[in-house]
């Protein structure tokens, strides 16, 4: 780890910090796999797969000129963003955005690990809670993002060193994982998929086969950078 020079203080966020050693960083992930793959940790890890997911839709929507009116959440685990403006082309992407955007939000942790910047996932993620809860309407996507806002700053700011480096590749592998169990489970069915496809006349089955791709591809990627790059 960096030491500051004696008499200059540095916030510890900005130091970076030893990776966890392999088979912790395997034990990291095999974690996240069974509490995404049991019912009962899905029915809890869904919620923050949903304000990605929405999150991806809001930010590229934004970077492509159109404005956010909306962000919605329900207690069942749907979700929807409303945007305005920007052309058909732009909505194509848009709409594309949402299902790989927990698997975008994972390597974008990956790689801040791979860097040593393990402390800076949890305010980063604490951060983009917060401009997500600026845009979502009055939901129950508001208790969501609250209370997972809440423990994100409970681990990053009254845990110890050990605790905080462990939740920084939980929420990688998470997000990494999430968006591979999201279109696993709605698949043909999804409903972007439906709009997908009556703007472009490209199957919705396609569509499927895309975003499965680009998720499984990113936790191939994102895997290596969390565990094969020490």
């Amino acid at each position: 780890m960096d030491i500051p020079p004696k008499g200059i203080y540095r916030p510890k966020v900005s130091l970076t910090q030893h990776p966890l050693s392999q088979s912790a960083a395997v034990a990291t992930g095999l974690a996240a796999l069974v509490a995404i793959s049991l019912d009962l940790g899905w029915r809890i890890i869904r919620h923050p797969g949903v304000m990605a997911h929405e999150g991806a839709h809001a930010v590229v929507g934004s970077l492509l000129f159109h404005r956010v009116t909306g962000i919605t959440m329900d207690p069942a685990g749907n979700g929807g963003t409303t945007t305005e403006g920007g052309g058909c082309l732009g909505s194509v992407f848009v709409g594309f955005a949402g299902y790989i955007g927990p698997s975008l939000f994972g390597l974008g942790a990956a790689r801040l690990i791979e860097f040593g910047h393990v402390l800076a996932v949890l305010w980063i993620t604490l951060f983009l809670l917060g401009v997500l809860l600026v845009n979502v309407r009055w939901s129950f996507g508001i208790i969501t993002v609250v209370l997972t806002g809440a423990a994100v700053y409970g681990i990053a700011r009254y845990t110890p060193m050990a605790v905080q480096m462990v939740a920084g590749y939980a929420i990688a592998w998470l997000l990494l994982l999430i968006g591979v169990r999201q279109i696993v489970e709605h698949g043909v069915k999804a409903g972007d998929a439906a709009i997908l496809a009556s703007r472009t006349s490209i199957p919705r089955l396609l569509w499927s086969l895309m975003w499965l791709a680009a998720t499984l591809a990113a936790v191939a990627a994102g895997g290596s950078m969390l565990v094969l790059r020490h």
